[in-house]
């Protein structure tokens, strides 16, 4: 939507920006000898080619006889087509240019009467094109100006952005219009691209890379999914929420909607709401397709997204891990927030400097610097050299009985006996979460004494239960908590974490249609007495693993492994770590068809969870002198001294 500033304001704004930028990046000799190398702003952004064209998918998704073309919007440096200079690329390959818009501000693309674009959304173009490189926005296919159809990240959709990776290294065709028009060769461009974008459009980039395309250097997928069926389904329980056909309708244009029809039906037909693993899921699960990854990986989530959760980053982290690739990961306390939105400063900064080393290959040590930047605190910040750190070992934790009948421990130590719980989908985790010291019937408890020393826990849970349910069908949920006060980032405000602000700072050079000042944000916090760390959800019906549940026999005990979401949390000196087990947690997951009554064999049932220093730091942690949770002052806000949660490996 139209920035709404008045003119005068915002060119006082705009010509404040780029004066600061200027003379913080073009002045004294000193400054330069201090500061890292990088790209400096000498093209002009006024100046620069605006043009549009059209590449050959070499696909017909929406079978009219010819193969779809996507629309492809250029913005690139005048200066440096004028000597031949060849510049990288970065590229935003997205489905909401039209329908929904990018960014906190919701800003759509815009052109002028020769088609050509006006307003790239977000302020990549605005900073660094001066930079030297090209920002190049993709309309998926069935989206916007491109032909085709949307088919929620399966083949179309990744084609569309990987024939573009193709004609920008010379593979692939592109044309001057949408039908017929002049071949167009992007013979001003080195072929080294990077792909970034926020949710959807990272998720894009993620299914890119898993092609093992030649010429994608680097992807920066903000808040993305590595697997569609988990954005879904976990664990064969049905997310709260719809199916990826209604995703798709909610994108397209209304000429795909008429002409896709068959695409629609496979994805209705493919993605079954039991649950079960089909076909479909799997030609969008980019975890299993790693290997391939050429493109190094800066990975940004919301330890709080309840859109597309932290079990799309454990995985996808790990299985790149795997196959060798370059990462850098950042992990902040907001919800489904992009990182511009909340630490904007040190974001363009650190964007800057990893495209800089990725695409132009400036050696500005970013490379060797921490791999990962943690949230601890609403904006306060550690380092990990690595992530999860080193000395990180799982540590299997045992529910067991405590004093209170119905108010159970956690620890080393096997439990013996049983635990029962009837699920209640009216109830959620927070619900659980404040009643843990009290028997009550929907949920499975048991805490840890008040810790004697801080304990992290980085990386994937997974807690594995034997129980019996009394009816054919049940969902179960796991909830690792930090019990005691805190002021965190409100991720369930609608905010996800932030607070828009009136303010707007500037981030290079603008045109009269497109600024690059955006509104200012601040954390939004919330003074609660617990925190959830980490979730996962599963269908008992799959306990045996095979992708496909089936009906429960009541009264016969199964076994059942749950992944929980991977996380990077403190728990303090004095607060308690808790375990639930429970049914449905209202509004994540929804209701199995019986409302059952499941009994847990604490004997079998194990939560493992890895801790920085392992079991070690957790005996440490539990034993020693008792404690008490650290008070809350007045104003909400902790002492000084129970704010500082740096452990060891960890760096402000």
């Amino acid at each position: 939507m139209p920035i709404r500033t008045r003119p005068t304001t915002w060119r006082t704004l705009a010509t404040a920006a780029t004066a600061a930028l200027t003379a913080t990046l073009l002045t004294p000799a000193a400054a330069d000898a201090a500061a890292p190398r990088e790209s400096r702003p000498v093209h002009s952004y006024a100046d620069a080619i605006r043009e549009a064209v059209w590449v050959d998918t070499g696909l017909d998704e929406d079978r009219d006889g010819r193969t779809d073309r996507v629309a492809v919007d250029i913005v690139r440096p005048r200066e440096a087509a004028r000597t031949g200079r060849k510049v990288p690329v970065i590229m935003d390959a997205s489905p909401y240019y039209s329908c929904c818009g990018r960014g906190n501000e919701s800003q759509t693309k815009t052109y002028d009467g020769h088609g050509d674009i006006v307003r790239m959304p977000l302020f990549y173009d605005n900073y660094f094109v001066p930079r030297g490189y090209a920002v190049v926005g993709v309309d998926l296919a069935g989206t916007s100006r491109s032909d085709g159809c949307v088919d929620v990240g399966g083949r179309s959709d990744i084609q569309s952005a990987k024939a573009v990776v193709d004609w920008l290294n010379g593979r692939a065709k592109a044309y001057s219009s949408r039908t017929g028009g002049e071949r167009v060769r992007a013979d001003w461009t080195d072929g080294s691209t990077g792909m970034i974008g926020k949710s959807w459009d990272g998720t894009i980039a993620n299914g890119v890379a898993a092609t093992g395309v030649k010429g994608l250097k680097t992807i920066v997928p903000i808040a993305a999914i590595s697997t569609w069926y988990d954005y879904y389904f976990s664990q064969g329980a049905p997310l709260y929420g719809s199916g990826p056909d209604w995703l798709a309708r909610y994108v397209q244009t209304p000429e795909a909607r008429e002409n896709c029809t068959e695409v629609a039906r496979k994805l209705t037909d493919g993605a079954p709401r039991t649950g079960d693993r089909t076909p479909l899921w799997t030609e969008r699960d980019y975890v299993r397709a790693a290997k391939k990854v050429r493109a190094s990986v800066f990975l940004v989530h919301g330890m709080q997204d309840l859109n597309v959760r932290m079990q799309h980053v454990g995985p996808w982290w790990d299985a790149l891990g795997k196959s060798g690739v370059r990462r850098k990961i950042w992990l902040s306390q907001t919800g489904h927030v992009d990182p511009f939105d909340f630490r904007r400063a040190e974001w363009v900064r650190t964007l800057h400097r990893w495209f800089d080393h990725e695409l132009k290959g400036i050696d500005n040590g970013i490379d060797r610097e921490p791999v990962a930047d943690i949230e601890r605190a609403p904006d306060e910040w550690v380092t990990s050299t690595a992530w999860p750190p080193r000395g990180t070992h799982t540590v299997p934790l045992r529910p067991a009985h405590g004093a209170q009948d119905g108010v159970g421990t956690l620890g080393l130590r096997p439990g013996r006996g049983t635990a029962s719980f009837t699920d209640d989908p009216a109830l959620d985790e927070t619900d659980w979460a404040t009643r843990i010291d009290t028997p009550t019937p929907e949920k499975a408890g048991f805490v840890t004494r008040p810790l004697t020393r801080d304990l992290r826990l980085a990386g994937s849970s997974r807690v594995t239960v034997t129980v019996t349910p009394s009816t054919p069908t049940a969902h179960l949920s796991a909830v690792l908590v930090d019990l005691g006060p805190d002021t965190i980032r409100d991720y369930a405000d609608a905010g996800e974490g932030i607070v828009t602000l009136p303010e707007r700072t500037c981030w290079g050079p603008s045109t009269e249609g497109d600024s690059s000042c955006y509104r200012e944000t601040r954390a939004k916090t919330a003074d609660v007495g617990h925190t959830v760390v980490s979730r996962g959800w599963a269908d008992l019906g799959e306990h045996a693993g095979t992708g496909r549940g089936e009906p429960l026999v009541p009264g016969k005990r199964y076994t059942l492994a749950l992944d929980l979401a991977a996380t990077d949390h403190v728990v303090p000196r004095g607060h308690r770590l808790a375990l639930i087990v429970a049914g449905t947690d209202r509004g994540l997951i929804d209701p199995p068809a019986d409302t059952p009554t499941l009994t847990l064999d604490l004997a079998r049932t194990t939560a493992r969870v890895p801790f920085a220093g392992g079991a070690a730091a957790f005996a440490r942690a539990t034993s020693g002198p008792p404690v008490t949770a650290p008070h809350t002052a007045p104003d909400g806000v902790r002492p000084p001294a129970a704010t500082d949660r740096r452990v060891p490996g960890e760096t402000r």
